[in-house]
């Protein structure tokens, strides 16, 4: 009798968990190919969301609208756009697109990087499997030019414990790659209004009210790595909201001093390198060397070369 009952519950959950919601924004002065291929690749998911929150952060160009249009007329019961009359911040747009997502679950998705094809099912999978899950990354794979020009793998570590370890000095979640419950996120107060890092702030904001999180073996999406990108590292604005993030990190208890030190050198020498030398940094150092064609990390599913990566980058 108890079997059954269990068994049923199963199911009803099943169902229930299955519905997520993605929330993405875009502002001006992005791409509207990037844009139409990164909302494509969550319409291609194995398992569909029937609710897509596009927030348009400020006016658009009319290249955008366009692209954005298409989707209204081809998408329409699974796409809404939410416009904003002002710029107002990446952190701030996602908290405005957080009231108008229907589901518990949320996939966050940047407006130029790509979902592999059965990332949501995976997570999905993975919160049906654990109670206590809050908060669920996993790897990411950084191309050049082309979508199969992988240079390098962002891993994120795969534990709880490993996780609060890593979150001392660098955020351990690829925001890209992150599912997670909306209720607890409002509950920590959603994002702060930051121009950089307002996703680590939130993500240990939720490991310090003591949310539990993890991140798959599995590569989730792909990260667009152009010459802008680390240009942008280069900002003197970035550097100096980089540091303050992880001052506030410090100050609330999270990370020790020598925490926040080194991560911090770090970024002075990022700032000050020429571009070539950031992109050795970033590439050799700071992230894995793939060891596969593009087309074969798809073909792995919960690889074992992926964990092996993650846990020997996080030790």
């Amino acid at each position: 009798m108890n079997s059954k009952y269990n068994a049923s519950a199963k199911v009803m959950r099943s169902k229930e968990t299955l519905q997520y919601s993605v929330l993405m924004s875009v502002y001006a002065k992005a791409s509207p190919a990037h844009l139409t291929r990164a909302i494509q690749s969550i319409m291609d998911q194995t398992v569909k969301t029937d609710d897509f929150v596009l927030v348009c952060d400020g006016p658009l160009t009319e290249e955008l609208n366009a692209a954005i249009a298409i989707f209204e007329r081809n998408e329409a019961e699974a796409f809404h756009v939410v416009r904003l009359m002002n710029n107002v911040g990446t952190g701030l747009a996602a908290n405005s697109g957080l009231r108008y997502c229907k589901h518990e679950l949320i996939a966050r998705m940047d407006a130029d990087d790509i979902a592999n094809p059965d990332r949501c099912e995976l997570q999905l999978k993975r919160f049906l499997e654990d109670d206590r899950l809050v908060i669920l990354g996993g790897q990411l794979l950084e191309f050049e030019n082309s979508e199969d020009n992988i240079v390098s793998i962002k891993t994120a570590p795969l534990s709880y414990e490993k996780i609060l370890k890593y979150g001392r000095r660098r955020s351990p979640f690829n925001n890209q790659t992150v599912m997670y419950k909306k209720s607890a996120v409002l509950r920590v107060g959603g994002y702060k209004n930051l121009s950089r890092c307002e996703d680590y702030d939130l993500f240990v904001r939720m490991l310090r009210s003591g949310y539990y999180g993890e991140n798959l073996p599995d590569a989730l999406g792909k990260y667009r790595i152009e010459k802008s990108t680390y240009k942008r590292r280069k900002s003197k604005e970035n550097m100096r909201r980089f540091i303050s993030v992880r001052w506030e990190i410090h100050k609330c208890g999270f990370s020790s001093f020598i925490d926040f030190i080194l991560p911090t050198a770090l970024q002075i020498v990022i700032f000050i390198s020429p571009i070539f030398v950031q992109r050795i940094i970033y590439i050799k150092i700071l992230r894995r060397r793939p060891i596969l064609k593009a087309a074969d990390y798809l073909l792995i599913p919960q690889s074992e070369g992926f964990e092996k990566a993650a846990e020997v980058c996080h030790e």
